[in-house]
């Protein structure tokens, strides 16, 4: 976890680093499902994943890129399951995918979009009863499985009018040893509303 940590605190700097120098900037906020493969319980020979599916739910995310030279920069998303789930009809749980990606993004008129490849991590939240709290008096209801990941996504932007867009996107999860669900790929797909600053 502290690896992890230490990753996470060294992509921020790289992101506050791009954003003080980023000829363009984007925000967005969206609504997305995700589609994983479903299970199929009279198959008792799937041993290597769990039988509960990370499909279902409206899964919000927000996200950001900055374009630093020419059509290139980076960017990052975050995404989340808007409600808990009940794992396996015993515990409530919840995913969050984040990722820190390479972004190239292209505005021609009315109309650009945004192609992204990355890596990042899913946390996966199991909500319990009572709190678990460290030395330091930091108390959380949950434990929490995390898995690194590899992404891949994309999305079309209109513009509205001005700097505000409206964005069908689609991404790709590549989860390592995602065994709490049925499979280590995820697609998630949704719409964004965002806004460029600058050029």
């Amino acid at each position: 976890m502290r690896k992890l940590s230490g990753l996470w605190a060294l992509c921020f700097a790289v992101l506050m680093t791009s954003a003080l120098h980023a000829q363009r900037a984007d925000a967005e906020f969206g609504l997305n499902a995700i589609h994983s493969t479903s299970v199929n319980n009279f198959d008792f020979t799937q041993t290597d994943h769990s039988p509960q599916s990370l499909s279902g739910g409206i899964y919000p995310s927000i996200g950001a890129d900055f374009i630093v030279w020419h059509n290139l920069g980076v960017g990052g998303e975050v995404s989340w399951k808007g409600g808990r789930g009940l794992y396996q009809n015993t515990a409530p749980y919840r995913p969050i995918l984040y990722d820190i990606n390479a972004v190239y993004s292209r505005k021609i008129s009315r109309f650009g979009f945004a192609a992204m490849a990355g890596i990042g991590a899913e946390s996966i939240r199991f909500y319990q009863n009572f709190f678990n709290c460290n030395g330091f008096g930091q108390c959380t209801n949950y434990v929490s499985s995390n898995h690194f990941l590899g992404h891949i996504g994309g999305e079309l932007r209109y513009y509205v009018f001005g700097p505000v867009f409206v964005a069908p996107e689609a991404h790709v999860y590549f989860i390592r040893n995602n065994l709490e669900f049925t499979s280590g790929t995820a697609t998630r797909y949704g719409v964004n509303i965002g806004f460029t600053f600058g050029r």
